[in-house]
């Protein structure tokens, strides 16, 4: 899940990014209004965490334009204004959740799942697959009953297959999802890939010549 956080609060930003990585997101960070309104603009993201209260511009108009502009991902919003007013205003402006500040991140991570099995229409926590078994919230994955150990990096990518199920994924997309703004190596998904088929099963992952990969149901 790559995330990103719009905060211009260094500290608060610091502390959401590290411990949403412990628990296997991928957060890209900007702490401006003017950074936000484009950065969405030509890359992929699973959710959007908005503080309101930016240095040179009101998240809630950010908001707006990001809606305007067609962008539909899923959004928290972050204030320390507890106003009924302003939260009603963010969820008619197009925002998927509210937080008040101060927060536990734990709960932040839990309305980030929340939010996001919504866009891919999973009711739960559990995803079953065939035999592959994952649990967002504790980030365990099962195939055939067994437990598998992955890397923060393959737990990323194959959690990007499993809320993608039957689609395919382009290797840029993978990227994006998987590292966001962090440097890539020019095979690192292929490498990821094969571990994870190694780890699994060949046929879990199929390539989609010249166009990319897709999660694979297998019994």
């Amino acid at each position: 899940m790559r995330v990103l956080l719009v905060e211009d609060n260094a500290l608060l930003a610091q502390g959401v990014c590290l411990s949403l990585t412990k628990l296997g997101m991928q957060v890209d960070h900007i702490s401006s209004y003017q950074r936000a309104l484009t950065a969405l603009d030509y890359e992929d993201f699973s959710a959007i965490i908005l503080d309101l209260g930016l240095p040179d511009g009101n998240g809630t108009d950010l908001l707006k334009q990001w809606r305007k502009k067609g962008i539909s991902v899923p959004t928290i919003v972050l204030t320390a204004n507890t106003d009924f007013d302003t939260r009603l205003a963010c969820l008619d402006m197009g925002a998927d959740d509210y937080l008040s500040k101060p927060f536990d991140v734990r709960e932040l991570a839990a309305r980030l799942r929340a939010i996001v099995r919504r866009q891919y229409g999973l009711d739960h926590n559990q995803f079953t697959y065939g035999a592959l078994s994952i649990d967002f919230s504790t980030c365990e994955v099962f195939f055939k009953g067994e437990p598998i150990q992955l890397s923060r990096r393959e737990y990323q990518l194959l959690l990007e297959f499993a809320q993608s199920a039957g689609r395919v994924l382009t290797r840029s997309q993978l990227e994006q999802l998987t590292y966001g703004w962090e440097e890539v190596g020019s095979n690192s998904i292929e490498v990821h890939i094969h571990h994870l088929r190694k780890k699994m099963a060949n046929e879990l992952i199929k390539t989609v010549r010249g166009i990319g990969y897709t999660l694979v149901e297998v019994v």
